[in-house]
C-alpha cells in the first residue's frame, strides 16, 4: 500500500511549510513515529513524524521549498515491491485529500484539545498513537509512567516532559527541548539519514535587488496586517529608575538579566490589574487565567519572535532568568515548541538595550495590551524639596485594545508599574 506524506498544519495561522531537510532519503527504511523531514512553520523547524512502517519511496518537494497546507510532500510505501509503483504515482498524478499519515511533533488533532480542556484521564491520541513529545516519551521510559494515565499539558493536550515528571513524583524542570536520536539504518537497506542543514548565512543584498522574505518575516507581515483592524490608544509614563539599576548591579553577577527583572516587575504589576492580560473575544471579554509575558526577541535572519515566560508572576527571579536565556537561545535555533511563543497574554519590547528613548509596539493579534520601554538615561529633575537633582529615568509606553481597556486602566497599571519599580523593588527577589 502506497501512504502520502503530507504538509502539516504546524499552528493555527499557518498555510503553507518550507522543507528544511529531509533525514531520510529515498529508499530509507522508515520505522513508525520515526522523524522523516523537518518543516519550517511560522516561527520555528519543527521535525515531522511517520505514521506508517515502511520505505521513503521518493520525495516530491525537495529541502528548500515550500508547499501548500495538506499537499503532499512525499511517498511512502509499505514494501520495498511497491517503490517503482509509487513513484510512477508521483509522476502521474498530484494528490489532492489530505490523508493524515505524517504528524509533527507538535501535533494539533481537535479531539486532542478537547480530551485536555476536560481533564480526561485517558492520554491524547491520534490514528491510535498517544500525543507526545520524543523527550517525554523518553523520559516516561526511564521514570517507568503509563502514557496512557498521564493528562498532557502541552498544545492541544501534547504530553511533554514536565507532565512526565509530575506524574513521577518530581519536581518539573526546564531544559531545551532534546533533538531526536538518530534512528540505526538496517543493514545493505537504508543509508545513513542526512544531518540536519544548518540554517544559511544570510547573503549580502545588492542595490536594486528584491530579496524573498523568509516564513517567519512574512508571518510578521500578516500578523502587523492584523492588527490595523483593532483599535487601539497609547499611553506613556515616566520611570524613576535609581532602585532598579541598583538591584540589577547587585543581582547581575547571579545570572539575572535587566530583562528577567523586567518582566518579574511587570507581571507583578498586572497580578492587580486582569484587565490588561485580558484579550477581546466576539462581543465579551476572555480574562485569561495566566500572566504570560511575552518578550520580543530579534532574528539573525530577519523577523522576530516572542518568546513567552509562562505564570511569571509565579516564578521566582533567578528561575525566570534561567527560563529566560533558555527561551532565547531555542528561539534563535528555531527549535521552540509553538506554544512556547504563541501562548502569550501580554507582550513586552524594549529597545532600550539599542538606546532608544521611546517607541510605540504594535498591538499583537490575540492580546489587549504591549509595553514598549526605552532607555534608562540620567535626567536632571527638581526635588521634592525644591533643588535640582540627577535621576535615572526611562520612558515606557503602553498600547492597548480600546475595545476592552480604557485610559484610566492603562494609567493605573502604569502608576502601579512605577510605585513597584521605584520604591518597592525589593519584593522581586522575594
Amino acid at each position: 500500500m502506497i501512504h502520502e506524506i503530507f504538509m502539516p498544519a504546524l499552528s493555527s495561522t499557518m498555510t503553507e511549510g518550507k522543507i528544511v531537510s529531509w533525514l531520510k532519503a529515498p529508499g530509507d527504511k522508515v520505522e513508525k513515529g520515526e522523524t522523516v523531514v523537518v518543516v519550517e512553520s511560522d516561527k520555528a523547524d519543527m521535525d515531522v513524524e511517520s505514521f506508517y512502517e515502511g520505505f521513503l519511496a521518493t520525495i516530491v518537494v525537495d529541502a528548500g521549498n515550500s508547499a501548500p497546507v495538506g499537499s503532499a510532500i512525499a511517498l511512502l510505501a509499505e514494501t520495498e515491491a511497491e517503490i517503482e509503483a509509487a513513484k510512477q504515482q508521483a509522476t502521474q498524478t498530484t494528490p489532492s485529500a489530505p490523508a493524515a499519515t505524517a504528524a509533527a511533533t507538535t501535533p494539533t488533532p481537535e479531539p486532542v484539545a478537547a480530551a485536555a480542556t476536560n481533564g480526561s484521564s485517558s492520554a491524547p491520541t491520534q490514528n491510535g498513537r498517544i500525543v507526545a513529545s520524543p523527550r517525554a516519551r523518553k523520559l516516561a521510559k526511564e521514570l517507568k509512567v503509563e502514557l496512557g494515565a498521564v493528562v498532557g499539558s502541552g498544545p492541544h493536550g501534547r504530553i511533554v516532559a514536565e507532565d512526565i515528571e509530575k506524574a513521577a513524583g518530581k519536581t518539573p524542570t526546564v531544559k531545551p527541548a532534546a533533538k531526536p536520536a538518530a534512528p540505526v539504518a538496517p543493514a545493505a537497506v537504508a543509508a545513513a539519514p542526512a544531518p540536519r542543514a544548518a540554517a544559511a548565512p544570510v547573503a549580502p543584498t545588492q542595490p536594486g535587488q528584491i530579496k524573498p522574505m523568509t516564513t517567519l518575516q512574512t508571518a510578521v507581515v500578516r500578523n502587523m496586517n492584523a492588527s490595523l483592524d483593532v483599535p487601539v490608544f497609547r499611553a506613556s509614563y515616566t520611570i524613576t529608575t535609581d532602585a532598579l539599576d541598583k538591584l540589577y548591579k547587585q543581582v547581575k553577577s547571579k545570572g539575572v538579566t535587566m530583562s528577567a527583572l523586567l518582566t518579574k516587575a511587570i507581571a507583578m504589576a498586572l497580578q492587580k490589574h486582569p484587565l490588561l492580560y485580558a484579550s477581546y473575544v466576539e462581543n465579551g471579554i476572555h480574562f485569561n487565567e495566566s500572566i504570560n509575558i511575552a518578550n520580543a526577541v530579534a532574528m539573525e535572519d530577519g523577523g522576530l519572535i516572542t518568546p513567552v515566560l509562562k505564570n511569571a508572576d509565579q516564578q521566582d527571579l533567578y528561575s525566570l532568568s534561567r527560563n529566560w536565556k533558555d527561551l532565547v537561545d531555542r528561539a534563535r535555533s528555531k527549535q521552540l515548541q509553538p506554544d512556547e511563543y504563541s501562548s502569550g497574554t501580554f507582550t513586552v519590547s524594549n529597545l532600550g538595550m539599542f538606546g532608544v528613548d521611546a517607541f510605540d509596539a504594535i498591538l499583537p493579534p490575540g492580546q489587549g495590551a504591549i509595553l514598549a520601554i526605552g532607555a534608562s538615561r540620567p535626567t536632571v529633575v527638581a526635588t521634592d524639596d525644591g533643588l535640582l537633582g540627577v535621576r535615572r529615568q526611562m520612558q515606557v509606553n503602553i498600547t492597548c485594545d480600546h475595545r476592552i481597556i480604557y485610559g484610566a486602566d492603562a494609567a493605573i497599571f502604569l502608576r502601579d508599574l512605577a510605585k513597584l519599580i521605584e520604591t518597592d523593588v525589593q519584593s522581586l527577589t522575594l
